[in-house]
């Protein structure tokens, strides 16, 4: 099977990569090359998909089983992709986001047929106007689109509210004593998917002829509190976390920039039914639980110093929220 990644070596998206070859695919890679990630025996195709007549040139001679864009983020996104793939993929996959799904929830457990409706988060409404349009092309023209819903999936990023991601922050307050902040009571429930689990779902739908006009959300069946997601990364550091708990109503009158992440996303518990994922790849099953793949992660980010981004921004930020919080409270 002959594969396009257009990125492919993300937090995510390496997991997928390294699965892929390791399962015989053939797999390619049209990236920048900016990014010193080591996938070996896939081929690096060298180009910018954001400038479509380069990444046409590049592409020219190539047809492909499948085709998978990670970063494709907007409507004009996907159009430059429907343009280039037309009648040149059998499957185009999109990665959207479980943030898509309707926020508030009107029932928290979360099917793919769950409406898609987010009036908080601008990147969760330009997921589902790509999804609209994907649906749409398979509909009208018969473009082969499969779409996919990622939720928290962490590697190489620390899956907090606040603090987190692709900053070390949350782990220097950790160790330095400092409070931090949980949004909520702490006992809202979550998921938190290690990538690579989520390559397992994933790679069992490329190439998939009964997926093509489909849509999945591919998550672990391990469900968090919010608490108990702090205490694991707490844990894995070797400190006791001093949490303050806190609205995520307030953090986002204290912090505009919050409102997608919190209200639109993690404020709320959510469950996630994975039936159809497993039913499309009966060999699906999440098998690292977070405390352990947590350890993972935090061992990846001190492997290297450069990877311990502390931002005095962020530190500054929980402090204002947490000094006006207890101010008032």
């Amino acid at each position: 099977m002959k594969v396009l990644f257009i990125g492919g070596t993300g937090n995510i998206s390496t997991s997928v990569s390294r699965l892929s070859v390791g399962r015989g695919i053939d797999l390619f890679l049209l990236n920048r090359g900016m990014r010193h990630v080591d996938i070996p025996n896939a081929t690096l195709l060298r180009g910018d998909i954001t400038h479509a007549e380069d990444a046409a040139r590049v592409l020219e001679e190539h047809r492909w089983d499948v085709v998978v864009d990670w970063i494709a983020f907007t409507l004009n996104d996907v159009e430059r992709d429907l343009h280039l793939f037309r009648k040149k993929t059998k499957q185009y996959i999109f990665i959207s986001s479980a943030s898509a799904y309707q926020k508030p929830l009107s029932h928290p457990i979360v099917t793919e047929s769950t409406p898609l409706a987010n009036p908080y988060w601008e990147y969760s409404r330009n997921k589902i106007v790509c999804e609209e349009r994907l649906i749409r092309a398979f509909r009208e023209e018969g473009f082969p689109a499969t779409i996919v819903r990622p939720s928290l999936t962490y590697d190489t990023v620390i899956p907090t509210a606040i603090g987190g991601w692709t900053e070390y922050t949350i782990i220097d307050r950790m160790r330095s004593g400092r409070k931090i902040i949980v949004h909520g009571d702490g006992t809202s429930l979550w998921t938190v998917t290690h990538a690579e689990d989520f390559a397992k779902g994933f790679v069992g739908l490329m190439g998939h002829q009964q997926a093509i006009g489909e849509a999945f959300h591919i998550t672990s069946d391990e469900i968090l509190t919010w608490d108990q997601i702090y205490q694991a990364v707490a844990d894995a550091v070797g400190v006791e976390p001093r949490i303050v708990h806190i609205a995520s109503d307030f953090i986002v009158q204290c912090e505009e920039s919050l409102r997608g992440s919190l209200l639109g996303d993690k404020a709320v518990s959510v469950l996630f039914d994975n039936t159809k994922i497993k039913r499309f790849v009966p060999e699906f099953k999440a098998t690292i639980p977070f405390r352990r793949g947590f350890e993972r992660t935090l061992a990846w980010f001190e492997a290297d110093p450069a990877r311990q981004i502390v931002r005095k921004e962020t530190h500054d930020l929980i402090d204002r929220i947490i000094d006006r919080y207890e101010q008032v409270r």
